[in-house]
Parts: C-alpha cells; sequence; structure tokens
C-alpha cells in the first residue's frame, strides 16, 4: 500500500521481490496456480451465501446452522483423512478434496430446500477435511526452513487475491439483470452454475500436475490415532483454538452484519470484501520479510496483538466508512500471521507427522470456531443481547466478545512458545 520512495528503493524492490518467490519449488508454485479457480468461485460462494441468502429472507440464524455444520463433518472426518495422507500420502487427498466443491455450488444453485443444502454443506466438510489433512503438509514436504515461510506466504496471496476478485462478481449483477431482463436471483444462480461447471477441471489439472509425483510411504504416520510426541503440536494448537473460538463470533459473518448494522447489500459488501481480501493479500507479501527480520514467532505475535486492538475499536464504531477502513487494517495484520502460522507448525512438526499435525490444528481451531459461528448467527438476530451500559447493541457484542478471547489467546500463545525454534 505504501509506495516507493526515492530512486535506491525503486531499484532494488523488485529484485527483492523476484529473490522471495523465486526461492518457492517450480511444482510448489504451480499447485498453488490450481487452487485459484476454486478460490476464485469460493469467494463469490460465500457472499452469495452470507449475504445474498439473508437479504432473500433466510435467517442468520440458519446461515450459521450451515457453516456450523460444514465445520463439523470436516472435524469428524478430518483425523481419518490425516492418517491416510501421513502413511500413503498426500495427492489423492489434494486431488479428491477438489473434486466436491463443484458439486456443492451446484446444490445451492438449483434450490432452496434447506435438508438439501445442509447436505450440501455437510458434503462439503468432507472435502475440506481432506484438503486440512494434505495440502499444508504437501508444501512442507517439498521445501525446508529457508523457503517455507515464502511458500506459505505465495499460497495465502494467491488464494486470497482469487477469493477477493471472487468476492466481487455481485457488483456486476444489476448490469447483468438488467440485459438479460431476468431477477437478481437468477442471476446469482446463473453464476453459480457457471462457476461450478468450471471447477470441474480442477482436480482434472491437479491429477495432470501430480501424475508423477511420488511420495514415500511413512511407516509412523498412521499405525493409529495416538499423541505421543505431539504434545508441543497439541499445547500450539489448543493456544490457537481459542483465537479460532473468538474469531468464530463474527468473522464468518461479516457480510452479515454489514447488512444488519448499516444495510449494506451484496452488491457493495461482496466487492468490499473483495477489497479485504486484496488487502490481505498485499499484506502477507511482507510476511516472509518481518519473519527474516524479527525473526517467525515473534512476527507471528506482533500482528496478531495489533490486530486485535483494531478488532475491538469495531464494536463503538457507527459510521460503515470509518468501520469498513479499520476492519481492512485489522484484517490485514491478523492475516499476515496466517502463512507464518502454517510455517511455523510446519516447522516444529517432523515430515512423518505433518498430516496429522495439520489436521489436529484445524480440527482444535475449527471445533470451536464453528459452534461459535451459530452463536454469532444467534446474536446478530436477537436484540435482547446488547450491553445498553455501554451503548452496545447485538451487533456490536460479538466484535467485544471475539476481542477478549484473541487476548488470551495471544497471551497462552507467547507463554508457552516464545522460546521455541522451528527445525524440521
Amino acid at each position: 500500500m505504501a509506495s516507493s520512495r526515492g530512486t535506491h528503493t525503486k531499484a532494488i524492490e523488485p529484485q527483492a521481490r523476484r529473490g522471495i518467490w523465486t526461492s518457492v519449488p517450480t511444482k510448489v508454485r504451480l499447485l498453488i496456480l490450481t487452487q485459484i479457480p476454486n478460490s476464485f468461485a469460493f469467494g463469490y460462494f460465500m457472499i452469495f451465501v452470507t449475504s445474498y441468502l439473508v437479504q432473500s429472507g433466510m435467517s442468520a440464524s440458519l446461515i450459521g446452522i450451515f457453516l456450523t455444520l460444514e465445520g463439523a463433518v470436516a472435524i469428524v472426518a478430518g483425523i481419518p483423512f490425516a492418517m491416510l495422507s501421513d502413511r500413503r500420502g498426500r495427492k489423492w487427498n489434494v486431488i479428491l478434496g477438489n473434486v466436491v466443491f463443484a458439486p456443492t455450488i451446484l446444490v445451492f444453485a438449483l434450490t432452496r430446500n434447506v435438508t438439501l443444502l445442509g447436505v450440501a454443506a455437510a458434503v462439503s466438510g468432507i472435502g475440506e477435511a481432506m484438503a486440512l489433512s494434505s495440502w499444508n503438509a504437501m508444501i512442507a514436504d517439498q521445501t525446508d526452513l529457508g523457503n517455507r515461510d515464502s511458500a506459505f506466504s505465495l499460497s495465502f496471496i494467491a488464494t486470497s487475491a482469487a477469493f477477493s476478485m471472487g468476492a466481487v462478481l455481485p457488483l456486476f449483477f444489476p448490469s447483468v439483470e438488467a440485459f438479460t431482463g431476468g431477477s437478481i436471483g437468477e442471476v446469482h444462480s446463473l453464476a453459480l452454475m457457471v462457476l461450478g461447471a468450471l471447477n470441474f477441471a480442477t482436480p482434472v489439472i491437479l491429477w495432470a500436475l501430480l501424475r508423477d509425483y511420488r511420495e514415500r510411504q511413512r511407516a509412523g504416520g498412521a499405525e493409529g490415532f495416538h499423541l505421543k510426541g505431539m504434545g508441543l503440536i497439541m499445547k500450539f494448537s489448543l493456544c490457537n483454538s481459542i483465537i479460532g473460538l473468538g474469531a468464530g463470533l463474527i468473522i464468518p459473518l461479516l457480510t452479515t452484519w454489514l447488512w444488519l448494522k448499516f444495510g449494506v447489500p451484496d452488491t457493495y459488501s461482496g466487492p468490499y470484501s473483495a477489497l479485504a481480501g486484496l488487502t490481505m493479500a498485499f499484506a502477507a507479501v511482507a510476511s516472509p520479510r518481518l519473519s527474516k527480520r524479527i525473526g517467525l514467532f515473534p512476527a507471528i505475535l506482533a500482528t496478531q496483538i495489533s490486530s486485535t486492538v483494531f478488532m475491538f475499536s469495531l464494536a463503538f464504531i457507527s459510521n460503515v466508512y470509518v468501520a469498513g477502513g479499520v476492519y481492512l487494517i485489522r484484517a490485514s495484520l491478523m492475516n499476515m500471521n496466517s502463512p507464518l502460522m502454517d510455517s511455523f507448525l510446519m516447522g516444529i512438526t517432523p515430515s512423518e507427522k505433518r498430516g496429522l499435525a495439520s489436521t489436529l490444528n484445524a480440527i482444535i481451531w475449527r471445533l470451536p470456531n464453528t459452534g461459535s459461528t451459530f452463536v454469532g448467527g444467534f446474536l446478530l438476530s436477537s436484540a435482547a443481547f446488547g450491553i445498553p451500559a455501554l451503548g452496545l447493541s447485538n451487533l456490536d457484542v460479538p466484535w467485544v466478545v471475539a476481542t477478549a478471547f484473541y487476548v488470551v489467546g495471544s497471551a497462552l500463545l507467547y507463554a508457552n512458545f516464545r522460546n521455541v525454534k522451528p527445525s524440521q
């Protein structure tokens, strides 16, 4: 966001950037590129679910149930897929996990039947479980301590940018509606069907890219579900889960909150979400640089704590433009540490346990996050949960509670990991 200043800075910055990204192995970069179509579709899909469906009459609590159901299935299915990943390899988990998304989109395009939508959400949780068990581990297996921060940063940037561009789509829908004469609901359904059809190609491309990829069989990966030797990983995941508990209260429901508090429809909340995602992606460019400058763990802690301050302030802002700007800052700071957290976890985990570690971390994070999304939807739906003494309505309370969890999670992370160094 800050522009280059001076001839010297302009001369050296492109070279620095090339140095960062060229350190990532070619196959890893190609793998990351395959996820751009899915991320683009998912960016729009989340705007459709969390904003358009609410505007069309579906309750925020029901949206919370769909998100909760998807997360719950991912949690239950995660461990078996992680064990399979560590023992038999990551490749087929990654490929098959990408198969699931397109049919899920098509179901939401073709029906408003709550039962069928719930089934689609549950099936998508299986795809997420497969991806969680293998994606980070596959990247970590093909990198080392010298280029892993950059690899995870590149993955985060590419998927976040694509997600954001997908969220822009609703901006064009009024024009499409006027041109075609169809209703806005029909335009949404058409967009879902097109994106769903296009995303059937992603697993095919992945198969072509990975058909010659050979993984060594890991004898120690899936002898049975046990946590022997994983105490440090469990501790890391538990600290992270407290952050997940707070995030789930409001972050997945951001566009719902914008509609309920400020009356911002998906036509604008979608592009705003895109702007937020692009800002986050841009911020993640600095992640490996910040890590090299002050250290991996200090970089994680600094971005996490500073973002929490801006999160707290959102509860007290009544101007939509100020709130939008503050959220952009909060999201950028918080998501700068996302690739660094992934890198840190993989760096303290032996190769033969990375699938299980990645999945456990995701599951332990998602378990409270999934439940709190339902709570967040319930809070946004009921005016009875405000705090009048502080001038806070039910629409403000999730930000305050989320902040409290972020503070506790950050404090525990510091207490337990300030002297831990990645070595794998």
